[in-house]
């Protein structure tokens, strides 16, 4: 990954291992992410965001973990799901911005 101020950012992923399908929402994600960055409107900020999150929770749902290591039936992709939003919770209760720059 690229990161600086330029005019545009290209991303490369190993795509071996995916499917079409993951890649196609893999390119969305990104796409719907620029969106949410860029827009100056507040519906278009809110639903993009929800939109966005939607789109990463069915990435995590399509792991490659959640389908082919299931185990007993364990909802991996679920689980890993309810973890994510009680971390997040966490995050929005205490404030906490995770921040990758200083």
């Amino acid at each position: 990954m690229v990161f600086g101020r330029r005019n545009k950012i290209y991303i490369e992923v190993d795509a071996t291992e995916l499917t079409d399908a993951q890649v196609r929402l893999l390119k969305s994600v990104n796409a719907m992410m620029e969106h949410v960055l860029t827009t100056d409107e507040e519906s278009e900020f809110f639903e993009a965001s929800a939109e966005a999150m939607r789109m990463c929770a069915s990435l995590i749902k399509q792991a490659h973990f959640a389908h082919d290591l299931e185990i007993d039936g364990i909802p991996y992709a679920e689980q890993a799901l309810e973890y994510s939003m009680d971390i997040l919770n966490e995050h929005m209760t205490n404030s906490k911005v995770v921040q990758y720059d200083n």
